[in-house]
């Protein structure tokens, strides 16, 4: 009887399988470049689990599994309140449907991925700054846009410039308090407010600069160049690591590997 179960395959168990293959793809490209894409693997994997052990009728994890399955689907609601309400803003947005865009079923989404970035003129400024103890936020997007955090801020859309990222931090100047968001290669906004983190391995003499960067690199996978005002250091942070106390050399043979 379980063998007749487990080979009796139908054309629609086909079709089943690769609609539900489709989804996880679609689904796949729009979380990959957040920290979701963590939580989603592990989710697939739980429920992948649990089918196969529905199938081989073994009834007490099936139960608990089942159960986990079953609490995780409101758990997920909780957890993923803000990636939701941005899916759901972009499907209402009439603006996403466009060419050479980022694809969701029926929907397509623009993604500007960074092109050509002016890697010189970001460490020149950023080496300025420090040399002038000037506090500086930098956070340049790959695949994840940073829609929510670039719409906290003042729009700017121009390309990158020294003269222009040592204005904006200028201490007088209305735009220096918060993050600049670079995308492509241009500079998006400025004054954004970006999620703080918490984590008890960031080192006491780091500001709110230092765990902002942590905050946002750890969400998404951004990176976040950081000049501290006090010691006129340049540190970054990807992945929701910090790198303290780098030279200007340094930095920028890490974003020539990531850009470049």
């Amino acid at each position: 009887m379980l063998l007749t179960g487990l080979f009796s395959f139908r054309i629609v168990d086909l079709i089943d399988i690769v609609l539900f293959a489709i989804l996880l793809y679609e689904i796949y490209n729009l979380v990959k470049g957040t920290a979701a894409i963590r939580i989603f693997v592990g989710i697939i994997t739980v429920y992948i689990l649990w089918k196969v052990v529905k199938t081989l009728q073994m009834q007490l994890l099936t139960e608990i599994l089942g159960q986990f399955i079953s609490v995780g689907v409101i758990a997920l609601i909780v957890v993923f309140q803000p990636e939701i309400r941005q899916f759901l803003l972009m499907v209402g947005n009439s603006r996403i449907i466009r060419n050479q865009s980022k694809r969701f079923l029926f929907w397509r989404f623009k993604i500007n991925k960074p092109i050509n970035l002016n890697i010189d003129n970001i460490v020149m400024a950023c080496q300025k700054m420090a040399a002038g103890k000037t506090g500086a936020l930098i956070v340049i997007s790959q695949q994840n846009e940073l829609l929510q955090y670039i719409s906290t801020g003042q729009t700017i859309d121009a390309s990158i410039t020294e003269v222009l990222l040592e204005t904006i931090f200028f201490k007088n100047s209305p735009l220096h308090d918060g993050a600049v968001i670079i995308s492509g290669n241009n500079i998006r906004a400025a004054r954004c407010i970006l999620p703080v983190s918490n984590k008890s391995d960031i080192p006491q003499a780091c500001g709110l600069r230092h765990r902002a960067a942590v905050g946002v690199t750890d969400k998404t996978d951004a990176i976040a160049i950081i000049v501290s005002e006090e010691r006129g250091y340049i540190s970054y942070s990807f992945e929701g690591k910090l790198r303290h106390n780098v030279t200007p050399s340094e930095l920028s043979t890490f974003l020539e590997e990531r850009f470049k």
